[in-house]
């Protein structure tokens, strides 16, 4: 597994949106059991914390320490520093297995081998993660090209699965098709905006080759559009279930 965040745990756990209740609630009508549940690559521990509530315990792993010093604190989520295709709990321990915005960094085989381990029979493993943001037209036009023109080449390949909806990993499992389609909608002013922007991956990468930010290269042009135009940010949503 990758670790790409490890230098933006602060700014990763300040801009990244969260998913919402309605989908926790669709995940957890298909959860048999209630005891125990892992969050695998928890980052700051937004998805473990949305699943707390309604398990016994919540276990949370994940490659980096300092995503781990800024997750979220309750009193049944046990964060341990682990890696997603060999970690240290017993069999058959799960009832429920999430991934939020990380498969795509993981060695499947490998990963869906462990899950098999783990996993109660009848268990779940509910991949989530979030495509690329739709905003008013003028803003979306200038987000786009950030994306595609300049950053663009500077993504990881893995990238490619995010934008083909997860449709496209590997999934061993007895599937559960849905044909709900989730998104999230937030209000934003553009120090959110431009937060956000600023923790892809590919935008790292720029940096660490070119040594300049690449969102300075449309800061001015998109703080305008945001001044003069609609700020409702929407992400589509990416489900994908399957149980022993």
């Amino acid at each position: 597994m990758k670790d790409n965040f490890s230098a933006l745990a602060k700014e990763y756990s300040k801009y990244r949106p969260a998913y919402p209740e309605e989908m926790v609630s669709y995940i957890l009508s298909f959860a048999v059991g209630r005891n125990c549940a892992l969050d695998v690559a928890t980052g700051n521990g937004q998805v473990a914390a949305l699943f707390s509530p309604y398990f016994k315990e919540i276990y949370a792993t994940d490659i980096s320490s300092k995503q781990l010093e800024h997750a979220v604190s309750k009193d049944n989520i046990f964060y341990s520093r682990q890696p997603a295709e060999a970690t240290g709990f017993n069999d058959n321990k799960f009832d429920l297995i999430t991934v939020a915005q990380a498969v795509h960094w993981f060695k499947f085989d490998a990963f869906y081998k462990e899950v098999y381990r783990i996993m109660k029979p009848g268990g779940i493993i509910a991949v989530m993660g979030y495509g690329l943001l739709r905003t008013n037209n003028e803003s979306d036009k200038i987000i786009r090209r950030f994306y595609h023109d300049i950053v663009g080449p500077y993504w990881d390949a893995e990238r490619r699965y995010l934008d083909e909806n997860y449709k496209t990993i590997p999934f061993p499992f007895n599937e559960i098709y849905t044909d709900r389609n989730f998104v999230n909608t937030f209000t934003w002013d553009f120090e959110q905006l431009a937060g956000y922007l600023q923790t892809w991956s590919a935008v790292q990468h720029y940096k660490e080759q070119k040594g300049i930010n690449p969102f300075s290269l449309i800061e001015e042009e998109l703080k305008i559009s945001w001044e003069n135009n609609d700020k409702q940010v929407t992400f589509p949503l990416l489900l994908r279930m399957g149980k022993l």
